[in-house]
């Protein structure tokens, strides 16, 4: 998981500015490195670790000029996240090409220790968009410099599928002076397309998220489709260029954690969905024959609006029992297990006065580890509370990601081999409902029908693509390795 925006502004104007407040709207999608690249007949990059607020100066943006750019957040699912492996990157040879993404390869093992080496490509980098930029560039070269850009687009991004396998979107820039952007042939990553207009013409956008797109004045046009590539020349409408395709299967983890609650993704409100998921989860926790709680309370950010609805559907109070700290960031996405549960309390502090004597319904969106549960569980009675129930708007997590969320091994899911239960004794609650798998993919397809069925690997262990497990097991091999 990580967040991108690349904007094709009008000639003679510098967007990195914009694209700064971009990367602020998307800091939650990644928190370890970020980096801007614009264009103005040459690149001009500043990446580093870190967060965006820290990384980006004044002088800075009056280095990074051109109307068109692009820019990054970084959360590691690969490598070492060194400085080395922050985005965007580019190449001035064979062409210049500059480029970013969100996702993960899951031949990027292979590609790197054996394909690449074959061919005589040293990878500078831990970082798997570097091999997307290499096969796109290489099949830029072989279309030759004849044929229509749009023609030449299509057959980059047709070897950019044909070498890397897994989950991407991608947005980038040509030095012929255009901005491009492609989403994987089974759509799993987000890929947004946004329109601004001007006097002089029409500005465009590609996002993570809708959210960037709006905090820019953009107008939210469409998603880019699963296999589909956009080609921009500034001041220009876009061309839309088909190229892969198979069934469109988005992640939806996305809407239960990942994205803000303002924004859309594949035409699905993510606020929206996630209300949907409180009320089924009551309608759940009623026909389970759950205890009656005296108070709903969320664990912020993300579960506070499937706990409203489910407060409502139950009704019963809703009341906010635990202040966030603003400045500890997103605990799923730390980098280590160490870091995760000393940030942990940190983060969250109870209200006492919501807890004591009272029987709580606490509602997550997920339990992945189960270290933030029991603690959050804990500090709940700590201060006075006289049963503590426990409700995730998701089903249980068993299995590993391949796509770009960082759970890389199955010993990172308390879920795994256990039953609802010994999971609720783990994090020691005293009743515990997870949302049904069926109800939340209904709850998600009421946003856009037209979407068939979503990547829940995470919940099913079943993939969209054929080489998921093997390169699970590759990762967490070499992982395994680093810590020895």
């Amino acid at each position: 998981m990580c967040g991108f925006i690349g904007i094709a502004g009008l000639p003679g104007k510098d967007v990195a500015p914009e694209l700064y407040e971009g990367l602020i709207a998307l800091q939650h999608r990644g928190q370890d490195a970020a980096g801007i690249l614009s264009f103005d007949g040459m690149f001009h990059l500043r990446k580093q670790n870190g967060m965006v607020r820290d990384i980006f100066s004044a002088r800075d943006m009056q280095r990074l000029t051109g109307n068109l750019a692009i820019a990054h957040v970084r959360y590691p699912t690969v490598g070492m996240g060194s400085e080395q492996d922050a985005q965007p990157f580019y190449i001035n040879f064979p062409f210049g090409v500059g480029m970013t993404h969100n996702g993960n390869l899951t031949n990027w093992l292979d590609l790197k220790s054996r394909m690449y080496p074959q061919n005589n490509i040293t990878l500078e980098s831990s970082c798997d968009v570097e091999a997307i930029l290499y096969a796109f560039a290489s099949g830029l070269r072989d279309a030759g410099l004849e044929p229509p850009l749009q023609e030449r687009v299509r057959a980059a991004v047709a070897r950019a599928f044909e070498t890397a396998k897994g989950a991407y979107s991608v947005v980038g820039i040509l030095s012929e002076g255009v901005l491009f952007a492609f989403r994987d042939p089974a759509g799993i990553k987000p890929c947004v397309v946004g329109r601004r207009d001007t006097e002089d013409g029409p500005e465009w956008a590609v996002a993570s998220e809708s959210v960037a797109l709006d905090i820019l004045g953009f107008q939210r046009v469409r998603d880019l489709r699963n296999g589909e590539a956009i080609l921009v020349e500034p001041g220009k409408d876009p061309v839309w260029i088909q190229v892969g395709h198979e069934e469109h299967r988005p992640c939806i983890f996305e809407l239960v954690y990942f994205a803000r609650p303002d924004s859309f993704l594949d035409e699905i409100s993510v606020y929206k969905t996630r209300r949907r998921f409180g009320e089924a989860l009551a309608e759940q926790w009623v026909s389970s024959g759950a205890p009656e709680p005296d108070v709903v309370i969320p664990i912020p950010d993300s579960a506070r609006d499937a706990a409203l609805s489910m407060a409502n559907a139950l009704d019963k109070p809703y009341r906010e029992g635990f202040i966030k700290n603003r400045y500890i960031g997103r605990t799923f996405i730390m980098p280590n297990q160490d870091v995760r549960k000393s940030s942990i309390r940190r983060k969250l502090n109870p209200i006492p006065l919501e807890f004591e004597g009272k029987n709580v319904l606490l509602v997550d969106d997920s339990i992945v580890r189960g270290n933030t549960s029991r603690r959050i569980i804990e500090a709940a009675r700590g201060v006075g509370a006289k049963r503590v129930y426990f409700a995730s708007t998701s089903p249980p997590l068993i299995a590993a990601c391949p796509y770009g969320i960082d759970m890389a091994t199955k010993n990172d899911f308390i879920a795994r081999g256990r039953s609802v239960d010994e999971v609720r004794d783990e994090i020691g609650a005293d009743h515990l409902v997870y949302l049904d798998h069926q109800r939340m993919v209904a709850a998600a397809r009421v946003g856009n029908e037209a979407i068939q069925e979503f990547c829940s690997g995470c919940f099913t262990g079943v993939y969209p693509t054929a080489d998921a497990a093997e390169h699970l097991e590759a990762l967490a091999a070499e992982r395994a390795s680093v810590r020895v």
